[in-house]
Formats: C-alpha cells, structure tokens, sequence
C-alpha cells in the first residue's frame, strides 16, 4: 500500500477494513490522525484519495505493517476468486487472472457476494432441498444464507480472527482473578457461584451420556461431563462467564456483521463466547510475550497455560493486536477421512471452501504417528511456500466400545515467518526441499500425482484404454474455455 511521496490512491474498502480492525469509529481515527470524520467517511466511500502521508500515519500511530494487512485480504479474496471462476459454469469465459485481483483489490464486498452466492448455486445443484426451501422463503422477503458455518467462517476472517473488545474483557477477568493457570477452574467456578449465582458441577457420563456441557437455566447449574479433561473443563466455564458477562459485547461484534438469519447469529455468538474463553485462559500479552520467548512452542506453551495442543495453535491464530503481533498462523482440523471441521487464518493460506485439502500434506500422516509431532515445508502451484507443523489429538475420550475420536491438527505459516519457530531451528530453509501440493485435486493442476481423487476442473479429461498413468487421471494442458 505504501507509495512514492505526493501519490493518491483511491483506497478505500482496504482503509475501511484497517480501522474496523482496529476496532475504531471513524470519529477516533480521524482524531489519530489529525484530519475529520468526514474526510474519513470520503475516504471509505473512494470519494476521496488517501495520500501516502496519511498512510505512513497511520502505519505510525497505529504500529501497522500495512503491506501485510492488505495482502493477506487481498490473496484470500483472490483466492476465492480464483476457485470460484475455475468452475465448468465459466467455461465460456477466458477471465484474466490480473482481473480477478484487480477486482478482489478494488471490491472486496462484491467478491464476497459472489463467493456467497457461488456457494448456493453450489449446494442447489446437489439438490439438497433446504437450500431449495430456503430461495423459496427469500422469494417471500427472507434473506437467504446458504451455508450458516461458511458465513460465520467468513465473518470470523474479515476481521483477522482478532476481537479487540473481546481481548480486552477477558484480561480485565484475569486481573481481577489475579489466579495462576492451574487456578483459574476453581477461581471461575467461584466467580460464576457468587456473581451469577450458578453452580458448577461435574457429572458421571451415564447421566450426561452425548452431550459435554450443559446449563440449566432453572436450576442454575453449569453441568460438564466427567469426559471433559481439565483444560476442557475451565474452557466451558470461561464460555458461561462470556455467554453472561459479555453479552452485549459479542451482540455489537454480531450486529456489525449486517443481516444474519437467526441460525448464523447463534452461531456467530457461539463462537464469539468461544473466543472469549480462550482469551481468558490464555490472556493476550502473557500469552503473547510467553510465545514469542518460546519461539513458539505449542507443547510449553500448553504446559504454561494449562490449555491443549488444539487451543494454543487457534488462539496463536489471534495474535493480531497493534504493537504486539505475533507470527501469522493458519491452523486446520481434519478427521482421518479428510474432512476439515475447523479452519482459521491470520495470513494468507488458500484454504478451499469446496473441497477437502491436498492428501500430500503430511496433516493426513499424523494418523500413523499419533505420538509425534511432524514438520514439513509445502509448496502451492504458484510457488508459496509454507512451513508447517501438524500433530494427532483425541478429544475427548469416548466409553467403551465407542470409537474414541481422533482428529489431526496442522498450524503453518509463510516459509519468511519460519525462522521464528523453534521447529525450524538448524533448517536451511531457503534450500529446504518443499513437499508439491495443491489446495485440492479439483483446483489442482499438477500432472502425475499418484494421490490425485479427481481431475482438475479447469482441464479436459483424456481417457486411454490403451495407457495407465502414474495418476489415475490423465488431462490436457490447455484450459477448458
């Protein structure tokens, strides 16, 4: 975003993004920056041009890197864009990929729009008759979500999975505990006995069976299975305590995300108390300042703050407070047949919205090795590099004879990020050799892969009685158009 002294630049849904995610009004940015709230709202609406001056300002008032902040918007919007117009629907129209970033740069909300409805044209072409249902309701007036998780992931992205209100609550809770980590379940049980007047109790599984967590509103009491282990078990309250104390937060956060269905808004609420109770077992700068001098070691790290493996790799995921940024992480949950339940990114990862993840992604491998921790450096199509880590976690146990469930944690960065992770130390990783993957079979197109489920859909199949490849499929150079 920087620019040569004196240039204009018509900015503004990336200026508008930068101050949201600082959790500022326009009011408080422009007295930041010396200059008015309406200057600022011409600046948001490309009424007006935004001066490199103003932007080093802003970089300087605010400690941003406003190159990374742009990028990372920009290379996932892009992203979409990219998966989206490589669908057989477009296969009339050669869309130039500089297109395509000029528009994910320009107009985020209408890159946004169309990866939503891509997404419904999606699930109605499976015939799944809710969708149906659901554009039959928004023909009456009602505002269609095809997919309430995806929409919810999407919201949780535009803002960086970061929630500033939010940090700063769930500190305020901690000082005012003023408990060590192995503290902190008794000091919230306390807290929501004599603040809130409810009791927590742990129960047998027969008398909990399937369910984890449970309030009971009548009784005022805050059940959580015997299955549930000791990070688990503080988790949940630190949840009841946002669910209670940060209500009105979370629905501000909710309300600023525009039109919700009722089924997204829960949702979103969920997983905002969810947020909340992360931030309370691990508190933002202890946490931070603990995994910039660990050189981010998950497994101390869960030691020091009492947490699993999966929590600290999602909240190393938040780190994106001004002045105290930590390495940009993106973090997955798969299960063993390859289906991604949980995906967060503070930096650029392509994930994919429409499929699984590449099998050559050594996050698959951890079934094998449920005991070891493995590394690995990937290499997309386009020549990003990624360093990554990936483990297997159970949680929780499950009573005989269920089968006890098992899910493979992946938490990477970009390969420049790498040298600040002690995985990585005694790596060449400049010369390090990157594993040759593809976000999924459907958006890949590299030829001979011995793993590939199906063939790219922006290639023509050839079929060959006569030949078997490497690759159960074999495919044309040459995009379909």
């Amino acid at each position: 975003m920087a620019t040569e002294s004196g240039k204009k630049l018509f900015v503004g849904p990336r200026f508008r993004r930068i101050r949201q995610q600082l959790g500022l009004s326009q009011t408080q940015i422009a007295e930041g920056l010396g200059i008015s709230p309406s200057y600022i709202n011409l600046i948001e609406r490309n009424q007006r041009p935004v001066t490199a001056q103003i932007l080093l300002r802003l970089a300087e008032t605010y400690d941003l890197d406003l190159r990374d902040l742009a990028t990372a918007d920009e290379d996932r919007f892009f992203a979409e864009l990219n998966e989206i117009f490589s669908d057989p629907l477009f296969r009339q129209i050669d869309v130039p990929k500089q297109e395509l970033r000029d528009l994910a740069e320009l107009c985020p909300g209408v890159t946004h729009s169309l990866q939503r409805l891509y997404a419904a044209y999606t699930e109605a072409r499976r015939g799944e008759t809710l969708v149906a249902a659901q554009m039959a309701d928004r023909a009456e007036g009602a505002r269609f979500e095809a997919n309430p998780i995806e929409r919810v992931r999407d919201l949780i992205e535009a803002n960086r999975n970061y929630f500033p209100e939010l940090e700063q609550a769930a500190e305020n809770l901690r000082d005012e505990l003023h408990v060590s980590a192995e503290e902190l379940f008794a000091a919230l049980a306390a807290r929501l006995r004599e603040k809130h007047s409810i009791v927590t109790r742990i129960m047998p599984v027969d008398v909990m069976r399937e369910t984890l967590r449970r309030f009971d509103r009548h009784r005022r009491q805050l059940l959580i299975s015997e299955l549930v282990d000791g990070s688990g078990r503080a988790f949940q309250l630190a949840l009841q305590i946002g669910l209670a104390e940060c209500g009105a937060a979370i629905d501000g956060i909710v309300n600023r995300a525009g039109p919700l269905d009722d089924t997204s808004r829960r949702l979103h609420r969920i997983t905002l108390a969810n947020y909340f109770a992360a931030a309370v077992m691990m508190p933002y700068q202890p946490f931070h300042s603990a995994a910039e001098n660990l050189n981010y070691d998950v497994h101390v790290l869960a030691q020091r703050f009492n947490a699993g493996f999966e929590q600290v790799c999602h909240r190393l995921t938040t780190l994106q407070r001004p002045n105290a940024r930590g390495v940009p992480f993106f973090m997955l949950r798969v299960d063993n047949a390859g289906n991604v339940s949980k995906r967060f990114s503070s930096g650029t990862f392509p994930f994919s919205k429409f499929g699984g993840t590449c099998p050559l992604w050594n996050v698959h491998s951890t079934f094998d090795t449920p005991d070891r921790l493995l590394k690995q450096v990937i290499e997309l199509p386009d020549g990003t590099r990624y360093f990554s880590i990936a483990q297997m976690v159970r949680r929780p146990v499950a009573p005989h004879p269920q089968p006890q469930p098992r899910f493979a944690i992946g938490l990477g960065c970009e390969i420049r990020h790498a040298s600040k992770l002690v995985y990585a130390a005694g790596m060449d990783l400049e010369k390090a050799e990157g594993t040759p993957i593809g976000v999924n079979c459907r958006l890949c197109e590299r030829e001979n892969c011995s793993q590939r489920a199906e063939p790219p859909i922006t290639r023509t199949l050839i079929l060959d009685e006569n030949t078997r490849r490497v690759s159960s499929f074999a495919f044309s150079n040459a995009r379909e158009l």
